[in-house]
């Protein structure tokens, strides 16, 4: 019995360990989507784009392009896993309207 538990102890934290990071990287794509969002609406309207990288956290870029009519933004960031930093970034997309008023 006790064999047995041995042998499945290091699966089942492996297991956990798995779904603990598939977590922690939903939440990176999140929020590199949002801070997208937020960079795309803001340099729409003219104002610094850079501000949205906050949410995105730590290591955060940003590129900004015009596709006709819109204001795109790509916003990437490292994904960190229980406070080590991964080759892997996440990435978000986004477009807004110009604003053509001002």
């Amino acid at each position: 019995m006790a064999a047995e538990f041995a042998a499945a102890v290091p699966a089942v934290v492996l297991v956990l360990t798995m779904c603990i990071g598939a977590v922690v990287s939903s939440g990176a794509y999140v929020r590199v989507q949002d801070a997208a969002g937020e960079a795309a609406r803001l340099s729409a309207r003219g104002d610094a784009a850079e501000s949205a990288l906050s949410i995105a956290g730590a290591g955060a870029s940003l590129q900004t392009w015009d596709s006709g009519e819109f204001r795109c933004a790509l916003v990437s960031a490292p994904l960190v896993i229980a406070g080590l930093s991964t080759s892997i970034r996440a990435e978000g997309r986004s477009c807004a309207l110009r604003d053509t008023d001002g």
